[in-house]
């Protein structure tokens, strides 16, 4: 790597306060979070910079189960009972128009 041009990379954690969760890992936000000066205790014990996310896998519906399922087939339906149904082999066309 060519130096003097990267970012800091080292330790932080990301916390999501929405959920009460937070991890430790490895990133360049580290010196961001090093400059607004927001530190954490961790569980070893050393004091790591912290950044708060809005939304982690503890909190998002994707991860927790809470996703809703949208029914595709019933939208089709709607469109064909709101605007009518073509028959078939009656595509429309540039004869048509």
């Amino acid at each position: 790597m060519k130096p003097g041009i990267h970012p800091p990379y080292g330790p932080v954690v990301f916390r999501d306060r929405a959920a009460g969760f937070a991890f430790l890992t490895r990133s360049t936000a580290a010196a961001t979070a090093t400059a607004g000066g927001r530190t954490i205790e961790w569980e070893d014990g050393n004091t790591y910079p912290v950044v708060d996310v809005e939304i982690s896998s503890a909190s998002h519906p994707f991860y927790t189960g809470t996703a809703r399922v949208l029914d595709t087939a019933g939208r089709v339906e709607r469109f064909e009972r709101r605007y009518g149904k073509r028959p078939k082999g009656t595509a429309k066309g540039p004869s048509d128009a």
